[in-house]
């Protein structure tokens, strides 16, 4: 985003994802200060398959601090516990090492690669699809003793 209203226009659009039942989105937000850095959403939700999509955005000053891994953990537990489902799916850019890497130590697998897939602007880039499953969950939490959501 380029300036506040941008921000302000994209905070009006997200507010409608929930009462729609089109996505959930939360904000990242540094407890000491209450200052926001970044979000995290589930989005395009199948109830007959029992999946959805998980997206995320970090402020490039906050990377490497632990936020991510802490709001990814959080929605993943709340998908695969309260919500009920049984997977999730990530569709990012395999030039992303840090995002491809987060998302390997919660235990989303590489599932595909698809070759110039996106264009924004003038760049094309290739998706990863990853995506973890909620039985594959369980274990690695029961395997890392943290029990089960």
């Amino acid at each position: 985003m380029q300036d506040l209203s941008e921000a302000r226009a994209s905070v009006e659009r997200v507010k409608g994802f929930f009462p729609a039942r089109e996505a959930l989105r939360w904000s990242i937000i540094r407890a000491p200060d209450d200052r926001m850095l970044g979000h995290l959403s589930l989005f395009n939700f199948s109830e007959q398959s029992g999946r959805a999509d998980i997206g995320y955005v970090l402020a490039r000053e906050h990377w490497g601090q632990g936020f991510m891994r802490e709001a990814l953990t959080a929605a993943v537990d709340y998908a695969f516990g309260s919500m009920g489902l049984r997977r999730l799916e990530a569709d990012t850019d395999p030039r992303n090492a840090a995002s491809v890497r987060a998302l390997e130590r919660l235990g989303f697998a590489r599932e595909g690669l698809m070759r110039e897939r996106w264009q924004v602007g003038d760049e094309i880039s290739d998706t990863l699809f990853m995506g973890l499953l909620a039985r594959e969950w369980r274990e690695r939490k029961i395997h890392l003793g943290r029990g089960c959501p």
